[in-house]
């Protein structure tokens, strides 16, 4: 995919080692991975080592790797390769990671399509300062190691949601994440704060979840489980929340 031709995406990251930070502390997810010290050369074994309810979630793993190169997001309708937004809009899986540090700021909501990891391990990427992201009756996504934040409303335009089809969005909320009737969802080791609404909202039915060892700042109403007690489908909902650090500034939900 765009930015790697297969040989290199193994040392894209490799400066910036990650094992030191946690390696045999009895968090399952971060021993399964940080204790390896070619980490980055199997990035993909991610993909095993989820717990609680959304722990199928596979996002990319039988997928290409997809660099992205751009930090740019000037056409939510007609991406460039290379963008954060021409990876997640993907019909086949891809296992999604970043070329160098960037600061993203969305024109509009970040729409994915099923089967994708975003991995931010080794760069420092931001998704700030505008849309967020929005997992729409979708299956099998990743969110991981990303700090997503100061996410404003947008919406009232087109958006791209496949390569093949895209239309016309109402206002989104401001969330940092946003998890609407999808399944086997994992969020995992993101810094989130200071949205304009939820920081992890999952609503409409959305189910085998597990949200875990992010950084939650910042906020006002932190998380969101079901969006109405007379939504029947969201009787079925199941959410892990685990390992996560509830930290300063946050008022309440937390969940």
């Amino acid at each position: 995919m765009h930015g790697c031709d297969g040989r290199n995406i193994h040392n894209l990251t490799e400066r910036r080692k990650l094992g030191f930070f946690s390696c045999g502390t009895g968090n399952p997810i971060d021993d399964c991975w940080r204790c390896d010290p070619n980490w980055h050369k199997r990035r993909k074994r991610l993909a095993e080592c989820g717990i609680g309810f959304g722990r199928n979630a596979v996002g990319g793993r039988d997928g290409r790797f997809y660099v992205v190169t751009d930090h740019t997001d000037d056409d939510p309708v007609y991406p460039k390769p290379g963008t954060l937004r021409h990876a997640v809009i993907q019909d086949r899986p891809l296992w999604i990671v970043f070329k160098r540090d960037m600061v993203i700021k969305l024109k509009q909501e970040l729409i994915m399509n099923s089967f994708k990891t975003i991995d931010g391990r080794g760069a420092n990427v931001h998704i700030a300062n505008g849309g967020c992201i929005t997992i729409q009756f979708v299956t099998n996504v990743i969110i991981h190691g990303l700090h997503i934040h100061d996410c404003k409303p947008t919406g009232n335009a087109m958006v791209r949601n496949s390569p093949s089809h895209f239309g016309w969005r109402t206002m989104a909320d401001g969330d940092a994440i946003s998890i609407f009737g999808s399944s086997h969802i994992w969020v995992d080791h993101n810094s989130l704060s200071n949205c304009a609404d939820g920081l992890v909202d999952a609503v409409m039915g959305s189910t085998a979840i597990t949200i875990s060892n992010n950084h939650f700042t910042h906020h006002n109403e932190v998380m969101l489980l079901g969006h109405s007690d007379s939504y029947t489908r969201d009787k079925q909902m199941q959410v892990t929340i685990t390992y996560n650090h509830f930290g300063k500034g946050l008022i309440q939900r937390m969940p």
